[in-house]
């Protein structure tokens, strides 16, 4: 398989005996990737698999060249994921301690990781969070915070899920800019086509398998001429 960006070949996953995952195979070196499908297609399982958080029946998945699922401290150091409620990412009470568990996890001292973590909210105008209680952070707050957690880490490649879902427009900006201004590589899942107009490459999953792969001005039209058509079908 090829060293660089992100690369599955013959990826299969079943949950609880009910396929997930059929057969999924792509090379995405590009720096922007949306990751698109109607609800139940297999995309956040898929980026649940791209984090090693679910071990595939068979296959292989690479992420920078690292085996994330039996590497896991390489893993740490090369794939980060914001979920879409940041509720299920932030477990310490204050901002620092939040953003400095990830290094400390990577065989950082603690003292060195705080300072670490001290040193990133500095960076992002956000110097008076360090002690402050994440419980009072609001939603997009929530969301900012664990970008931070995650771009500490360093990783090569980020899994974004849904990430301006339930935020209100200032918010939604904020965050996209901050995204948009990434360096590392980027997979995006989303529904809002727009979000992906400039984006590289857009890969379509449906029931588990990759059925459009390609530049944003080829797949959408057809993702979205195929979910009015399903729309307009009666319920069975």
């Amino acid at each position: 398989m090829e060293s660089g960006g992100l690369s599955l070949n013959n990826v299969v996953l079943s949950v609880h005996g009910k396929p997930v995952l059929n057969d999924v195979s792509f090379h995405a070196d590009e720096q922007r990737i949306g990751l698109i499908g109607a609800n139940g297609s297999g995309k956040s399982t898929l980026a649940r698999v791209i984090l090693g958080l679910l071990q595939i029946n068979s296959g292989d998945l690479r992420v920078h060249g690292v085996d994330i699922w039996n590497d896991r401290k390489a893993a740490l150091k090369t794939v980060g994921m914001l979920f879409q409620n940041p509720d299920h990412q932030i477990i310490f009470p204050t901002c620092e301690e939040e953003i400095a568990f990830g290094l400390t996890q990577l065989g950082q001292p603690k003292d060195q990781a705080r300072r670490t973590a001290l040193a990133i909210l500095t960076q992002f105008d956000r110097r008076d969070w360090a002690n402050r209680s994440t419980h009072d952070l609001s939603q997009g707050q929530r969301h900012f915070l664990c970008l931070l957690s995650v771009l500490v880490m360093q990783p090569k490649l980020l899994v974004f899920d849904e990430p301006y879902a339930g935020l209100d427009l200032p918010t939604s900006i904020q965050l996209h800019r901050s995204i948009d201004a990434l360096d590392q590589q980027v997979v995006l899942i989303t529904h809002d086509m727009d979000v992906l107009a400039g984006f590289d490459r857009v890969i379509w999953l449906d029931q588990g398998q990759v059925v459009g792969d390609g530049t944003p001005a080829d797949v959408i039209p057809k993702y979205i001429t195929e979910m009015t058509a399903r729309a307009g079908q009666p319920d069975a």
